[in-house]
This record gives structure tokens, sequence and C-alpha cells, in this order.
């Protein structure tokens, strides 16, 4: 099924917001965990942690999977396809990954951090929340560079799907017209 013009415009303009404000609140994500790592004062350290809970409990995760749903949902409504394109298929199981690690590694470990600082405990492992933001970040700028770029051409199933239309267009063109 394709999308109709304005249906589409209005998903890819859902998909490009959706994935940009994924890119900012990690960033700041990442701003919020340098902060806490290397403030001397526990309640900047606590405040740091506070708010990277609440970016994970009520952003991250829903902004994550508007991007994941819309673009599944834009890709198989437009000629790019799900699996016709390399970087299309590429995208999608980064985003896949990206979500699931959002979901089930990172917001996990900020809600222990939290839990810990609130409590006046020292956070242990506070250099992941370092870590997992500036791989994120990396991924991201890949994924945005692809959507630019669009590298490595048609998979095994584009390519089919490519020769079959092809063949269909030419066996339209052999019958004759009355």
């Amino acid at each position: 099924m394709r999308l109709r013009r304005p249906a589409r415009r209005a998903l890819l303009v859902v998909h490009v917001a959706a994935s940009v404000s994924w890119l900012g609140l990690t960033l700041g994500l990442l701003a919020l965990g340098v902060t806490a790592a290397t403030t001397r004062s526990p309640a900047v350290a606590e405040a740091s942690y506070r708010s990277m809970k609440v970016f994970a409990d009520w952003l991250n995760i829903p902004i994550a999977l508007l991007s994941l749903v819309s673009g599944v949902v834009l890709s198989l409504g437009t000629p790019w396809g799900l699996a016709r394109h390399r970087w299309v298929l590429t995208k999608f199981w980064m985003t896949l990954a990206a979500t699931g690690l959002t979901i089930f590694a990172l917001r996990p470990e900020i809600t222990r951090a939290a839990q810990q600082a609130v409590a006046g405990r020292q956070v242990t492992q506070a250099s992941d929340l370092i870590v997992a933001p500036s791989v994120a970040l990396v991924t991201y700028a890949f994924m945005t560079a692809i959507s630019v770029l669009k590298p490595w051409g048609l998979t095994r199933r584009g390519r089919k799907l490519r020769i079959s239309a092809r063949k269909q267009v030419d066996v339209k063109a052999l019958r004759p017209t009355a």
C-alpha cells in the first residue's frame, strides 16, 4: 500500500521530528551524565540523575518508539520499502536495537543511579551513563548520514522486485492496443 503524498509528507515530518528529538534527548542525557559524574556537589549530582530519570521515563521511550514506528510505516508506504534498500534495512535494525537498549538497558541504569543518588549513596558505574549516550549519539549521527546519503544500493529482495517490475512493464508493452 502506497501512502498518498499528504500522508507521506506528514509522516515524514513526524519521523524526522521524532528522530531529531531522540538525538537531542540523548545529547541532554550525555550532558547530565557528564555533569553528575564530574561535579563535586552531591546536590548537583542528585539533580542531574533525577533529571535523567525524567528524560528516560517520560520522553526517551515514547520518542524512540515514535521514531521506530513512523520509520516502519513510512518505509512500507513508500517506494523505498523496508527490505528493498540496504540503507533502509540497516537503519531499521539499528533503530530497533537502539530502542531495545533504551528501554531495557539505559532506562534501568538511569533509575538505579537516581535511586542511589537520592539515597545519598555514591553512584556506582557512573561512567556507563556517559558511555551509553555517547555511543547512542554516534549511532544516531550514522543513521542520519545514511538517511541523507542513501548508500549501498538494493538488497537481494529489492533487486528481485526491480527485475519483476521491469518484466511486467515489458509484458504490458508487448500487448496489442485496441
